[in-house]
């Protein structure tokens, strides 16, 4: 055979190879939040049912930023922009290398770590999303409600049930006034 037929017949390789390479890189990207850089709902949910599976001292958190909507019509979207990459940061922060956090979706973050014993605790969780965000230099007011549940506590350990658990305790939280963990 010759160089141009051996070219010729490596081509459709090739292509296939480039259109693979794209899909895998758009399937990476749509399980990604493009603003906060964390998982969407679809690549946490996977990852996060096989932590809980693995896991004994599992702990799921649902966290939910309290009057987010005021920021954004007060100081514009580009200020809850930066709420929200800032309340991402600290929620990764607080995951550590032991769990991994979520975006699901407008104000609402989940995170679930291996063992809530490798983190600085849910107080300390709390405090950090409740410190203000600068942008623009204004300083802007944050709180957030946080459910949670531990996987030990649960009957079945399964992700739904923890995530729902974890809802209950978050509007639970939020029933005792802004800024609380349950």
């Amino acid at each position: 055979m010759d160089t141009q037929t051996i070219a010729a017949a490596g081509l459709p390789a090739l292509g296939w190879a480039l259109h693979g390479g794209l899909l895998l890189r758009r399937l990476a990207t749509a399980r990604r939040d493009p603003l906060t850089g964390l998982h969407t709902r679809a690549g946490w949910t996977t990852r996060a049912e096989h932590l809980m599976a693995r896991n004994a001292n599992a702990l799921v958190l649902l966290v939910d930023l309290d009057d987010f909507k005021a920021i954004n019509d007060t100081h514009g979207h580009a200020a809850g922009d930066a709420v929200l990459t800032a309340t991402a940061d600290r929620l990764t922060t607080w995951c550590g290398r032991h769990g991994i956090a979520a975006r699901l979706g407008g104000d609402e973050f989940a995170a679930i770590v291996t063992d809530p014993s490798h983190t600085i605790g849910l107080f300390a969780l709390r405090a950090a999303l409740d410190e203000p965000v600068t942008h623009n230099g204004r300083v802007l007011q944050v709180s957030a409600s946080v459910g949670h549940c531990h996987r030990d506590h649960l009957p079945v350990p399964l992700l739904t049930d923890a995530l729902s658990t974890a809802d209950s305790s978050m509007y639970a939280a939020k029933g005792h006034g802004r800024r609380n963990t349950r």
